[in-house]
């Protein structure tokens, strides 16, 4: 079993790390592996939706993108970290995650899946409902905690103050490994609920 994390922030080490690792060390505790992927301050351009990928499988910019595609299929979840940048996630992992889920077409169902933002004082809720939006389009279940998945301080050290911040990526990463090992004792014992996706509309025909 394994979780990939998502590390959106320009710094490799910085808040969202910190977070990352906390939630981490609780999803080691439980067996589970844990890899991050640094992307913030990678050059990630955005879509171009030249649907090449509906041909070829994988995005038409062979970057870090097409590198993580295989390690998110094999994983069992995700944990998607990015500071608040003017009330929203930062653009970098947007373009990284928006390429990332619409290039790949493997089944995604069941793979849980969950935010983690950091901000200042304010943007959090907003970043965090936007990050959560590639779950449940592609039937992934949501990880709760005891608070939504933020943080606060302008450094690492700032951080690890936040005592409430701290306890919500505890019980991150507790939830995460509970929710993985339920789905997969399930899938075993009774698989997969079928799903349809018959209709696509636009809402014109």
């Amino acid at each position: 079993m394994k979780v990939l994390l998502i590390n959106g922030s320009p710094k490799a080490k910085g808040c969202i790390h910190t977070a990352l690792e906390i939630a981490a060390q609780e999803l080691n505790a439980q067996g589970i592996e844990t890899e991050e992927i640094h992307v913030g301050n990678k050059d990630i351009r955005g879509c171009i939706a030249c649907n090449s990928c509906r041909k070829a499988g994988k995005c038409v910019f062979n970057d870090l993108v097409n590198e993580t595609a295989p390690k998110l299929e094999a994983a069992d979840g995700i944990i998607i970290g990015s500071p608040v940048y003017y009330g929203g996630p930062n653009g970098t992992i947007m373009s990284f995650l928006q390429r990332l889920f619409y290039s790949t077409d493997f089944d995604k169902r069941m793979k849980v899946g969950a935010s983690v933002v950091s901000c200042r004082r304010g943007g959090n809720s907003a970043t965090f409902e936007m990050l959560n939006q590639f779950f449940g389009i592609n039937g992934m279940p949501t990880v709760p905690s005891t608070y939504w998945n933020d943080v606060h301080g302008n450094t690492a050290e700032e951080m690890l103050k936040d005592a409430e911040g701290v306890q919500t990526m505890r019980n991150l990463g507790r939830n995460m490994a509970f929710m993985i090992k339920a789905i997969r004792s399930g899938e075993e014992q009774i698989g997969l609920p079928e799903t349809s996706k018959e209709t696509f509309t636009n809402f014109i025909r």
